[in-house]
Formats: C-alpha cells, structure tokens, sequence
C-alpha cells in the first residue's frame, strides 16, 4: 500500500510539472502566410499575418487561413503533449491537460 502511495505522489509531481511545461511551450502552425503559435495546452498565445495576406482583398480566403493555421497548430500541440506524457512514463491523458 505504501509503494502505491508513492507512486501515485510521483505521477501527480509528473503531471504537475508536465502541466507547467505545457503552458510554457509554444507550438507554431501555418497556413500560407498565416502562422498561429499555441502553448502546449492548445491555448492560442500568438498569431502572425503577412502583409501580402492582407493585400490579396478576400476576407474568405483570410478567415480559412486563419483558421488552418490556428488546427494545425493545435494538432501539433497534442501530439507534442502526447509524446510528452509518453517520455516521462504517464498515461496520454490527450485533453483532459
């Protein structure tokens, strides 16, 4: 019973730590001229839009740049999480960080 204590306490510390370094990491995606940075928690922190985007004069096409950008790169930053929580020997917990 001790042992399983203990280990419960080590993954909780892991999760914890995994938790914080996901909230510090920054994942990039694209699409075109449009890149969209997220923290390793799918959180969007940052979106870039080159001037040239800008110029074409079709909102459309803007928005579905900028939203190709924004799910790449969320699904960078699940698997980045993912192989994360492999590497230190957790359960890939997927959304529930």
């Amino acid at each position: 019973m001790k042992q399983m204590m203990a280990q419960a306490q080590k993954m909780q510390q892991g999760i914890v730590r995994l938790q914080e370094e996901l909230a510090e990491a920054r994942i990039e995606g694209g699409a075109g001229p449009v890149r969209a940075t997220v923290n390793g928690s799918g959180e969007l922190v940052g979106l870039s839009i080159s001037p040239e985007a800008m110029e074409a004069g079709d909102p459309g096409m803007l928005e579905d740049m900028i939203l190709a950008a924004v799910r790449n790169a969320v699904d960078e930053s699940r698997k980045y999480s993912s192989s994360r929580m492999r590497e230190l020997g957790l359960p890939d917990a997927g959304a529930l960080l």
